[in-house]
């Protein structure tokens, strides 16, 4: 389907429906008797217990079951900073995924403000209705610092998806991508295309992960020890060979690059610099670093990108979901690395025999999210 046809069937189900979320009661109100139980006098028992027992306060209200999905529309998609009402579709859109895929019931909320210590205030003071916390479409560099906040001020997981559900599917693929080509994690170097937010926590899970051997690259080039940013500067730390210059200089007898960028940054030129049998996630939307065609004409075995046209979808749906509803199952409160890693490794072992074209499962897989949710305990 042409983007156009798309974008043209997209904007009329949207108008049709009145955006995509509804709420629904789940205890009827069909008489007094139901009204009284589930409202006034009937509520006043189950208000005045929780007050005295918080712990219980998940059993007894929305709050065990309850996922907010916040964003300040400051980086939403490919488009760039739009604000908060051009981050409500997506917010929906994120709502529709968590119940269709995981069960798991969510309020799509917006702010007004881009400011990190007003974003972390309202986090907060809403946060006693919610089992977790799901941020999205949060600028670089500050969703580092909201995101950490968030995680020491609060006793629910709290995860920036942009950063960690791209990451977790990532780290997926790789363990499949490297057993198709026969090729270590510690050993291989990987190239990673972008510092932002999904760049930068894909390179801190591979590394945590074991990989030994990162190169990150920004629009100024191989990011180094010496930029101002502090988040680069420990991305340059991973850098182990102590390369510099430029994409052509990071992927000379590279074994994967991962792209989380922007369109037609890399050739097929680029791609014959790489070792043999390169592995390339090329994930900007719509239009990737490469094209699938152009990276297989330079030389690569595997290409991933983020779109549903082409093999290997590298897409965060496959996580996220599977995220929270193992948190919300077993009480995890922290979306620690731990359980980062332990969710790529369920995704990744859904494949029992990877081959090029098949490195990460279907979005629609629906082991996935039972997969995630169960390794994350």
């Amino acid at each position: 389907m042409k983007k156009t046809d798309v974008a043209k069937k997209a904007l009329a189900l949207h108008k049709k429906l009145a955006g995509k979320i509804r709420i629904v009661p789940a205890a009827p109100i069909r008489n007094r008797e139901e009204l009284s139980l589930v409202y006034t006098p009937g509520v006043a028992a189950v208000s005045s217990y929780v007050a005295k027992n918080p712990k219980e306060a998940k059993y007894y209200t929305m709050k065990g079951r309850m996922v907010a999905v916040i964003s300040d529309g400051s980086a939403v998609l490919g488009l760039g900073n739009i604000g908060a009402l051009g981050a409500l579709p997506v917010m929906e859109g994120k709502a529709a995924i968590f119940k269709t895929f995981a069960d798991i019931d969510t309020v799509p909320i917006v702010l007004s403000t881009q400011d990190p210590d007003e974003i972390v205030r309202t986090v907060i003071a809403i946060a006693p209705a919610f089992g977790g916390i799901n941020l999205e479409d949060i600028a670089a560099p500050k969703c580092f610092e909201i995101e950490r906040r968030l995680i020491e001020a609060l006793d629910i997981p709290v995860m920036h998806d942009d950063q960690h559900g791209t990451a977790i599917v990532v780290l997926a693929g790789l363990i499949n991508s490297l057993k198709v080509v026969n090729k270590k994690l510690d050993t291989a170097r990987f190239v990673i295309l972008g510092a932002g937010a999904a760049g930068t926590a894909t390179a801190k899970l591979l590394h945590v992960a074991g990989a030994r051997n990162i190169v990150v690259l920004d629009s100024k080039g191989i990011v180094d020890k010496n930029r101002p940013e502090e988040h680069k500067r420990k991305l340059a730390t991973f850098n182990a060979e102590g390369i510099s210059g430029g994409l052509k200089e990071a992927l000379k007898g590279a074994d994967a690059l991962l792209g989380v960028s922007g369109p037609n940054l890399v050739t097929a030129d680029d791609i014959r610099l790489m070792n043999k049998d390169a592995i390339v996630f090329a994930m900007a939307n719509p239009i990737p670093e490469i094209m699938p065609e152009e990276a297989k004409k330079g030389g690569a075995l595997i290409v991933g990108t983020g779109r549903s046209d082409y093999p290997n979808q590298i897409n965060n749906s496959l996580a996220f979901p599977g995220v929270f509803r193992g948190a919300l199952d077993h009480n995890v409160t922290k979306i620690t690395y731990e359980v980062k890693l332990k969710a790529a490794r369920a995704i990744a072992a859904l494949i029992k025999k990877p081959t090029p074209d098949y490195v990460i499962p279907d979005m629609f897989d629906k082991r996935a999210p039972i997969a995630v949710a169960k390794a994350v305990r």
